[in-house]
C-alpha cells in the first residue's frame, strides 16, 4: 500500500500542515481527524488499516490531513471574531492550496469530484465542505459529527462565523445551484447512541431536517446504544460505508 507524505508553508495560515495520502487511484477522499488532530490520526487509530483492500484494488485513495482547531474555534485565548477567521484561513488553504494539489496529485479529470471524510468536529469539516463548495465535492460522511459552534464561540455570530455554521446558511439557503447539486451529492451522516454521543444525535437530527425542508436526502445512519464516541466504533462504521458506496468485485 502506497502511501507519500507531502507539507508546505501556506499563504493562508502562517505554518506547515501535513498531508498523507494512500493508494494511487480511485476517489479521491480528504480526512479530517477529530479535535485538534492530526495527519497521522488516521492510521494511528486503525481507519487506514480498515480501507487497505480497497485502497490496494484501487477503489479509493485518501488523503488525511492536519485539523485547524487548536488554532482556530478551540483557541481560549483569542476572541470569537479572531477564531472565525483563522478558521475561514484553513477553508482558503484547503480550497485554494491543497484541492489544486490533490486534484494534480490524484491526476482526476476537470469534471471528477472530490469526497470528504471526518470524524468528531472532523465531521463538521466534512460537511461544511461538500455544503460550502458542492462544485468540488460530492460526497461526505460525517462519523458522530459536532455540527453546532456555540460549544466553542458562545452565541457570537458575524458574517464569517455564519457562512461557515451550515445549521445557520442552509436555514435560509435557497439559491437553487446550490441545491441542486446537494440533491445530486451522497449525503452519510452517522451517529452512535451510545457514551458521549446524546449531542451529536440531536446535531444529526437537526442537520437532516434542515436537509429534508430544501428537499436535499441525506442518509442518516444511527448505530446502536453499545456505540461510543471512540475510534474503535468509527473504524466499524467506516468499514460498513466503504462496502456500501465502493463494493468489492467478488473472486
Amino acid at each position: 500500500m502506497e502511501s507519500k507524505e507531502f507539507g508546505w508553508k501556506s499563504k493562508y495560515i502562517d505554518e506547515e500542515l501535513k498531508i498523507r495520502k494512500y493508494g494511487t487511484g480511485g476517489k479521491a477522499i480528504i480526512m479530517f481527524p477529530t479535535e485538534c488532530g492530526n495527519y497521522y490520526d488516521m492510521e494511528n487509530f486503525g481507519i487506514i488499516k480498515v480501507a487497505k483492500e480497497y485502497l490496494e484494488k484501487e477503489k479509493i485513495q485518501l488523503y488525511a490531513v492536519d485539523s485547524y482547531d487548536c488554532q482556530s474555534w478551540l483557541n481560549q485565548d483569542i476572541k470569537p471574531k479572531e477564531r472565525a477567521v483563522r478558521y475561514d484561513n484553513y477553508v482558503r488553504y484547503v480550497i485554494n492550496e491543497m484541492v489544486p494539489f490533490i486534484r494534480e496529485e490524484a491526476g482526476l479529470s476537470e469534471d471528477e469530484k472530490l469526497m470528504s471524510m471526518g470524524i468528531s468536529l472532523g465531521g463538521y469539516h466534512a460537511c461544511n465542505f461538500l455544503f460550502r463548495f458542492p462544485d468540488i465535492f460530492d460526497m461526505v460522511i460525517s462519523f458522530s459529527g459536532k455540527m453546532h459552534l456555540e460549544q466553542y464561540i458562545g452565541e457570537y455570530l458575524d458574517e464569517t462565523v455564519y457562512f461557515n455554521s451550515p445549521m445557520h446558511y442552509l436555514k435560509n439557503l435557497t439559491d437553487e445551484w446550490y441545491l441542486e447539486k446537494y440533491r445530486e451529492s451522497q449525503i452519510i451522516i452517522c451517529v452512535g447512541h451510545g457514551q458521549w454521543e446524546d449531542e451529536m444525535i440531536e446535531d444529526a437530527i437537526e442537520l437532516q431536517m434542515l436537509l429534508r425542508k430544501k428537499n436535499v436526502r441525506s442518509w442518516l445512519d444511527f448505530w446502536g446504544y453499545d456505540v461510543d464516541h471512540n475510534w474503535r466504533w468509527w473504524c466499524n462504521e467506516w468499514e460498513y460505508f466503504l462496502d456500501q458506496l465502493f463494493p468489492l468485485e467478488q473472486d
